[in-house]
């Protein structure tokens, strides 16, 4: 198992983009943007992580200053999380959660977020549900923030 980051990974930029945009809604440009981006950003944010298993990309996540929501007083916020369905139920999800939270802590921040329709699942990794945000779309989701 292997978590890559693409900012210390440049060569992994184009499978990232093409994975992640994949796996979520928003236009592939704005992936596409915002990966190519973080490579020489002079910031710590945004991060676009990788994991692998066996040589294969199994899941992905970012971590950056705002998740299309409301909220944009908090930050930084752990975005597309997600695991192959056919590699759910083994916990990797903590492997990216884990990375996230340990740069978010190198940057000097006290507080991780995320935003989600899902109830009982980042509680599990020691998220509080903390209120709800609202997406340009209109739609309404529930926020959640752990300390570092």
């Amino acid at each position: 198992m292997k978590i890559i980051s693409v900012r210390e990974n440049p060569e992994m930029k184009d499978k990232a983009i093409d994975y992640i945009s994949s796996k979520w809604s928003a236009p592939k440009v704005i992936y596409e943007d915002c990966i190519t981006h973080c490579i020489t950003a002079p910031v710590p944010l945004p991060q676009w992580y990788l994991l692998e298993k066996d040589g294969e990309i199994i899941g992905c996540a970012g971590l950056i200053t705002n998740d299309f929501i409301s909220r944009m007083d908090l930050y930084p916020w752990i975005c597309a999380l997600f695991i192959e369905e056919s590699h759910r139920g083994n916990i990797y999800s903590r492997l990216l959660i884990e990375k996230a939270k340990d740069d978010a802590k190198k940057a000097g921040f006290d507080n991780l977020y995320l935003s989600t329709d899902h109830i009982g699942f980042y509680e599990r990794f020691g998220f509080r549900y903390i209120g709800n945000g609202y997406h340009p779309w209109e739609d309404e989701s529930r926020i959640y923030e752990i300390n570092l």
